[in-house]
């Protein structure tokens, strides 16, 4: 994976805060391996109570830059936990977000179809949730919350972009196959965060025009954006349960979700290290 990223990207690596080994400069130190630690966080939004989890690096010491994982449709899952597992062996302090409430999960297309559904129309509670689980995860020692971003998968890209719309200081914010429709009219006008929108090329929920239109908010927002689009990569391309079957119109595309983490790799670097 180094030597890929050497390849491609060799500025952003020499300049960015990533040590030779991978890990956050700011926390070198050790040379013990990564003992990830896996703890739940609870959290409160009106009555309903969220039940999110904190992922760290228990030998690393103080405050480390952040990232939130939004989930995809169904909830959180053991999918996100093992993103925000690999985040945490690179150094990072990561938060895997629950947008449903505790014990609120689907448990097949249906009832995902429902829950989700409900927040896409009532973008505010979307939007509501999404902050709270971000103000929540600033408070969280490990976290230093000058230097925070998130990345959210399908549903969870939706989230993420819907955060950075609503203002959210963030460094940065990842979306994997997401929606890229805002919920609102006025768009990305209040967004600080850099954005990086990792698409397949063939995914049937994304129209042309949702592309070009997505394109447009952002460049009249002045927003710092990048879209990259995977060749032969339907929805859900870096999610093994969506099975190998493109013509279903979600599936799982090996090359496409190794490329999308290098690239998510690299924005992260970007944007907590020097490169401008």
């Amino acid at each position: 994976m180094k030597r890929l990223l050497v390849l491609i990207f060799p500025l952003l690596l020499f300049m960015g805060c990533m040590s030779q080994e991978g890990r956050v400069d700011e926390q070198a130190g050790t040379d013990l391996p990564p003992d990830i630690m896996v703890e739940t966080s609870e959290y409160m939004l009106d009555s309903l109570t969220f039940e999110g989890k904190v992922v760290y690096d228990k030998n690393l010491t103080g405050k480390r830059p952040g990232i939130l994982v939004f989930h995809q449709w169904k909830g959180a899952s053991e999918y996100e936990e093992m993103r925000a597992r690999q985040l945490a062996e690179l150094g990072y302090a990561a938060f895997v977000v629950d947008m449903y409430g505790k014990g609120v999960r689907a448990e097949n297309r249906e009832e995902a179809s429902k829950l989700a559904g409900a927040l896409y129309e009532d973008g505010l509670e979307l939007r509501a949730r999404a902050q709270k689980a971000f103000k929540h995860a600033k408070e969280l020692p490990q976290f230093d919350e000058y230097k925070m971003a998130a990345i959210g998968y399908c549903f969870g890209g939706t989230c993420v972009l819907e955060l950075a719309r609503d203002g959210a200081y963030l460094a940065g914010v990842v979306s994997f196959h997401g929606g890229l429709k805002p919920l609102f009219n006025g768009g990305a006008g209040k967004t600080t965060a850099r954005i990086l929108a990792l698409h397949g090329a063939e995914d049937p929920h994304v129209t042309p025009s949702d592309l070009k239109a997505f394109e447009d908010e952002l460049t009249k927002a002045n927003v710092d954006w990048q879209l990259v689009k995977f060749s032969d990569a339907v929805h859900s391309f870096t999610m093994k349960s969506a099975g190998d079957d493109p013509s279903k119109g979600s599936a799982y595309n090996e090359k496409a979700d190794r490329r999308s983490w290098e690239y998510l790799l690299v924005f992260l670097d970007e944007i907590f290290g020097q490169a401008e």
